[in-house]
């Protein structure tokens, strides 16, 4: 499905499941479905041609048809669909045998009735198509499509996140950055004066796509050390004042306001709070992104004047806004040799001066088009990237580049709009479905891409599951710049997304005009035609905006409903949109005694997801006749008819899932908390769940019986790439499970269960037979040196945690090539880029003259595996074969045992054989040891991060007590 071709694609498949037998469709009819899907095929085909054209540059004429074809065949599938559904209908979740005859006898009638009814919209269909081909050979359209598309497949960049983070954050910062922190310490007249409370502000002014906040981020990172505190918070043009003062308090100090998101505190409340906390601290602040002048005021309520050097940086579009807050720092674009410099490195070249053969006047004409804004340098670059040079003159041409007097913001959108028509049809869709979200908003990509696919945006392909084919999409789209990846920090693993203002402008002016998606919301501008709505959004509504019958009678034709972070009162009328395909609830808050009786009468319904603040509404005993549900998501308590859904593909629940998984056979994600009281049978039912891809449950221990029926069924589930246990802790005897034929499957990316304790590391865990594993937790009794230089060689492993009792040393790691997974010791961590422990880490070279390095885990009880060394004033890092990517590392310190036996306590445990160090924390266990000793271990860690090149960030505080390994 695309925005030109609407259902199109879909019609003709279901044209022909019309003409099964089991339909038992007239003579005359099935002929006329014969004609029907040879018409649409046709249509289908030269609607394809026009999607193929900048829809800028296509005639009038051809857009007024192509819209109307696009309405016209949503139109014929909702006919199609209501008809195979009444034929095919749901069945009632626990009928009585009474019940069951009398439905069967209304069937005979009902069915007929359908039957006869889909001959007549056949025939209507037949008239309008008929109408529609008058038109298209009237007006002439096949000889106005002329032009040929520039769109082009574009490759995923294996080098995305680091290209990501070089260019946005680097290229043409440093001297804006140098500025802005001069402007912060040039003291103002009187500030030296001793009585004077004041702080400094500056806020950064410029359009969007400027890099605004690209440049507020770095000069905070650079200076928040040097506060008491900080925060980093944007407002937005939704401009929530609770949860700008939350995120504020939040930012402050997470542990002391962990919880503060779901406290019901007003403005006036959370600015007291705010100002107490501020009152006598040194900080830091930056409000990102504020768009009227009277947010900013309410907002300056809150940071208290003092004289402690405190600081203050807002970003604004808007100069009044500029000026009412604070200095002003226009950010200037980019310079050419920055622009140029920032162009070639999104393109992967090397530098301009040392090209051959470069066309320098179209990438100038180009340059001087993006006006030195990043975000437009960065989209012109994708649209050109793998494209030819030689063809850089053509692709210019064919966008319609032309010189004009338009402002540098338009010329951005227009830039951008160049790179949507560049996309091909189903990205141009999948894109525009992002316009459904609010502003600032983080995308998780599992619920956008299986909303996609209930959508229909995404066409399946031989022997290529649907939802891999939709991360394809996603991440083509992260390629092309028009959507920002947003990393897990744990895992470095891409697994949200965010759109830019400007891109998301774009997006929502081209939904609106195309009728793609219509947007209910206090900041969105213009009012939708209630009669031809297909799919719409509200954002940020009160109940009387969302659910009433006048909106419900008005848009019959719904069939996709999103509510963010709404009030839904005890009215249902939004669930009698019948046609409704995509239910997605999130973040709202549910009216007392609100219910979802009329959830079971969607019988069209595909995604249902319910994302709540506060109390759940009961799921109905009808979500059983939800035939159609690919997807369930949701915090209520799931019925036992749950389990009549055949075609599930993804089910996750907050809740216990009832008795019966096992007949979900199509399942391909199960995320639950718990299975019931019956876990036996739900450990031997996984094993029908033969398309599983993600496992995730929650578990209150399991017994040899238990976990030998959980091996079992772990060897059918040869598809899995994620496995999730959490909750009470199994012991398990590594044999046993061995003998009992335990294996893990090649595909597997995740294994996360350290609740589950195993004896010694269970042998399939080996760099061999798990080459694509990624992200493991885990937790082994015992364990040697051969185990832990296996784990050291698993080949894509990024992130590590591993609890044990043992104290263990890898020995004589060597720098050697680093990429050598047969090798002994070359490749130890080589992509480790997170590891947490519950031992001590301490990283030593034991000879001088030996360029090898040695890892301990050192458990604190055992004898200690490592002298006590002499300080060295240098700690360069030095090359190094030992995590040479690891980016965070976590562990405990036990600072008795430590006392006991290393007289300089932390003073250098050899963090300069980790040349990419961004962070280290972890716990000083001080049981009965004095605060001194506990001072001086923090003193000397802090010391080791602030010699090292990197400054890691250091996150290490004082525990009575071990907590990572019970």
């Amino acid at each position: 499905m695309s925005v030109v071709t609407g259902a199109l694609g879909s019609l003709a498949p279901k044209l022909l499941q019309l003409l099964q037998d089991e339909y038992k469709l007239q003579k005359g009819v099935r002929k006329q479905v014969h004609w029907l899907h040879s018409e649409l095929e046709s249509i289908h085909a030269f609607l394809r041609k026009v999607a193929d054209v900048p829809w800028d540059r296509l005639d009038e004429q051809v857009k007024v048809w192509a819209r109307e074809v696009r309405e016209a065949s949503y139109d014929m599938e909702d006919v199609l669909d209501t008809f195979l559904v009444r034929v095919d209908g749901g069945e009632p979740a626990d009928p009585s045998r009474l019940r069951r005859a009398m439905k069967k006898l209304g069937e005979l009638f009902t069915k007929a009735k359908a039957r006869r009814d889909i001959a007549g919209a056949i025939d209507d269909i037949k008239k309008h198509l008929d109408e529609v081909a008058e038109r298209r050979q009237k007006y002439k359209l096949d000889e106005m499509i002329m032009s040929k598309s520039i769109t082009s497949a574009s490759t995923i960049d294996p080098r995305l996140t680091a290209m990501y983070k070089e260019v946005s954050q680097l290229i043409g910062v440093d001297k804006s950055r140098d500025e802005l922190i001069s402007m912060l310490n040039l003291s103002q007249p009187d500030d030296d004066a001793p009585d004077k409370k004041t702080i400094k502000k500056v806020s950064i002014v410029g359009v969007g796509g400027l890099g605004k906040t690209t440049l507020a981020k770095a000069v905070y990172d650079k200076l928040k050390s040097q506060y008491d505190c900080g925060a980093f918070v944007s407002v937005g043009r939704d401009h929530d004042l609770v949860k700008v003062f939350k995120d504020i308090l939040f930012d402050l100090d997470k542990n002391r306001y962990e919880n503060i998101h779901n406290t019901g505190r007003g403005v006036d409340l959370l600015i007291r709070e705010v100002r107490e906390f501020l009152e006598n601290k040194r900080y830091f602040i930056v409000i990102d992104d504020v768009w009227e002048v009277r947010i900013w005021e309410a907002i300056e309520l809150a940071l208290v004047e003092n004289n402690h050097g405190s600081k203050v940086i807002t970003t604004t579009r808007n100069v009044e806004v500029a000026k009412a807050s604070g200095e002003v720092y226009k950010l200037k674009q980019l310079s050419n040799d920055d622009s140029m410099k920032l162009f070639y490195t999104r393109l992967s070249r090397a530098d301009r001066k040392f090209l051959d053969n470069h066309p320098d006047d179209i990438s100038e004409k180009i340059l001087k088009k993006c006006t030195g804004i990043p975000l437009a340098i960065i989209t012109m670059a994708s649209l050109l990237a793998g494209k030819p040079e030689c063809e850089w003159s053509m692709v210019y041409n064919s966008i319609g580049f032309h010189t004009t007097d338009n402002r540098e913001a338009e010329d951005t959108m227009t830039i951008l709009s160049f790179s949507y028509y560049d996309l091909p049809p189903h990205l141009r869709t999948c894109l525009l479905y992002l316009s459904t979200y609010p502003e600032d908003y983080f995308i998780e990509k599992k619920p956008l891409i299986w909303k996609w696919i209930a959508e229909g945006f995404i066409d399946g392909k031989q022997g290529t599951r649907l939802f891999e084919l939709g991360e394809r999409y996603f991440n083509d789209l992260i390629n092309r710049s028009l959507i920002q990846p947003v990393e897990n920090e744990w895992n470095g693993r891409v697994e949200s997304c965010r759109v830019h203002d400007m891109v998301l402008d774009l997006m929502r002016k081209l939904s609106s005009d195309e009728n793609f998606i219509a947007i209910l919301g206090d900041n969105v501008e213009g009012t939708p035609a209630p009669s031809s709505v297909r799919r719409l959004a509200n954002q940020n509504r009160i109940s009387e905006h969302i659910n009433s019958e006048t909106m419900v009678t008005g848009m019959p034709k719904v069939r996709s409903y999103t509510a963010f972070k709404c009030f839904i009162d005890s009215r249902d009328q939004f669930l009698r949109f019948k046609l409704l395909r995509v239910l997605d609830i999130v973040r709202c808050s549910f009216e007392k005694g609100c219910h979802l009786d009329h959830l079971g009468d969607l019988l069209h319904l595909r995604y249902l997801r319910i994302r709540f603040n506060g109390s759940s509404p009961e799921l109905p005993m009808q979500l059983g006749n939800l035939k159609l549900l690919q997807t369930v998501d949701v915090q209520g308590t799931l019925p036992a008819s749950i389990v009549q859904l055949t075609e599930l593909v993804r089910l996750r629940a907050h809740q216990k899932v009832p008795d019966g998984i096992g007949k979900l056979v199509s399942l391909e994600e199960l995320i639950m908390k718990g299975f019931g009281d019956k876990a036996l049978k739900f450990l031997k039912e996984l094993a029908s769940l033969r398309e599983l891809r993600v496992l995730v449950f929650g578990t209150r221990g399991a017994d040899e019986s238990m976990q030998r029926d959980f091996v079992e069924s772990l060897s059918n589930l040869q598809k899995i790439q994620h496995i999730k246990v959490y909750g009470s802790y199994w012991h398990a005897d590594t044999a046993m499970w061995e003998a009992a034929g335990f294996v893990l499957p090649r595909p597997l990316r995740c294994l996360r269960w350290s609740v589950i304790e195993f004896s010694k590391l269970p042998s399939c865990i080996n760099p061999t037979r798990l080459p694509n594993l990624a992200q493991l937790k885990l937790r082994v009794t015992t364990m040697d040196e051969r185990d832990l230089k296996l784990l050291g060689r698993l080949p894509a492993l990024c992130c590590l945690t591993l609890l044990t009792v043992s104290t263990v040393t890898a020995s004589n790691i060597n720098a050697g090539d680093g990429c050598n997974i047969n090798s002994s010791d070359h490749s130890f961590f080589q992509k480790l880029r997170h590891f947490e422990t519950n031992a001590m880490v301490l990283f030593e070279q034991p000879d001088e003259e030996d360029t090898s390095v040695s890892l301990h885990m050192w458990n604190g009880e055992d004898a200690m595996p490592f002298a006590s060394r002499k300080n060295s004033d240098s700690r360069k890092v030095v090359p190094s074969g030992v995590m040479p990517n690891l980016e965070v590392l976590y562990f405990d310190v036990p600072l008795r045992a430590l006392k006991d036996n290393y007289s300089d306590y932390c003073e250098n445990i050899g963090l300069e054989y980790l040349p990419s160090l961004r962070k280290l924390g972890g716990a000083i266990v001080r049981e009965d040891a004095p605060f001194v000793n506990s001072d001086a271990a923090l003193a000397a860690l802090r010391d080791a991060c602030n010699v090292h090149p990197n400054h890691p960030t250091f996150d290490m505080y004082i525990s009575y007590y071990y907590t990572m390994f019970a």
